[in-house]
Order: structure tokens, then sequence, then C-alpha cells
């Protein structure tokens, strides 16, 4: 089945976001093996994070519609987002993955959410600090998560929002809930 899956990736998205998934994969097994998370759900769940992002808007929208996924106006704003709730449908109903862990840590790979479980954590942040991503801050994520994943996710979304509010983008609520979910759980910690 992984052969296929494999097969099927490259063609649907390509093949760099295919590699693109390899790097998030071999990022996640290290902060699986770290925080004691189930290997083969993490990568499964990297595998797939992205097989909903087709290279052309049409389809994305096209996909959407198909899965009844209600398009609202942060999602219309910044297109960016749609495909991380478009690949967890994909994953269910092309791919034939139930695990409800699984479906739920790529729908939330982009926005994070309250509550996230610490495979839902694992995916996102392996998704913002592969090998490949180069932008302002993400080295110091990438030394943070090592150490504190709820801290390097703070940071990554704090780095996302002021990405975001410079680029006037709108800003999904599940993220700053989010963040404030995780900043609360810190300063809990001490």
């Amino acid at each position: 089945m992984e052969d296929r899956i494999r097969e099927d990736l490259v063609r649907d998205i390509g093949i760099k976001r295919f590699e693109h998934s390899l790097r998030v994969i071999e990022v996640a097994m290290k902060l699986c093996d770290i925080y004691k998370v189930d290997r083969d759900k993490a990568y499964m769940a990297c595998l797939l994070h992205d097989c909903g992002k087709f290279q052309d808007e049409n389809n994305l929208l096209k996909h959407s519609h198909k899965f009844d996924i209600i398009l609202d106006e942060v999602m219309m704003d910044n297109k960016e987002l749609i495909h991380a709730p478009l690949s967890a449908k994909i994953a269910e109903y092309r791919y034939g993955i139930d695990d409800r862990d699984i479906l739920s840590a790529i729908c939330y790979h982009t926005t994070g959410k309250e509550d996230m479980t610490l495979l839902e954590k694992i995916v996102f942040i392996s998704d913002y600090i592969e090998p490949a991503r180069s932008f302002p801050g993400v080295d110091e994520v990438r030394n943070l998560v090592y150490r504190d994943i709820d801290r390097s996710i703070v940071l990554a979304m704090d780095n996302t929002i002021g990405f975001l509010i410079s680029r006037n983008k709108l800003i999904s609520d599940r993220t700053v809930n989010a963040r404030n979910d995780l900043m609360i759980s810190i300063k809990r910690r001490g």
C-alpha cells in the first residue's frame, strides 16, 4: 500500500512537495523518539499531510467543494490554509486512513488547535522546521523544539502571526486559540 501512496503522491503533488514530506517525516521521527509518540502514526500523518496541496488553485477549490469543506473568510483570504482539512479528507477517502489521531494531525498541521495532542504538535512543528525551510526565526525554533515542543510551537506561531500581519492577511482563530492554550499551559508549568 505504501508504494501506491508514494506513487500517487508524486503524481498529485509533484516531486518537490513529496520530497518536502519526506523531510517532514525525518524530523518527526527524531521528535517521536524524544517525546515518546507512535512513530507509525507520525510517519503516515507526515507522509499525507500535504496530499491535498494541489498545484492549481481551481483543483483545490473543486476538491474542497467535493468534500463539503466550508471555506470561511480566513481560508479564502489565505488559500494556503485550505489544503490541511482537504488533505485529511483525501487521506481518509482516497487512502483509507481511518485513524482519527492521524487525520486530526493532518487537518490541523497548518493552524494548530486548542488542546493539541503530542502527535498533532509533532506534525505541526516538523512541517515548520523541516531542513529545507529557510526564513527568519526558523533556526531558533529548530533549536528549541528538542528541549520544549510547546515553546517551540508558540515561537513558530508568533513568527507566522507576525508574517501574516506584515502581509495584511487574516489570522485563523484556531492559531490564536492554539497559541493561547499553549501559553496557558507553559505559564502553569512555570
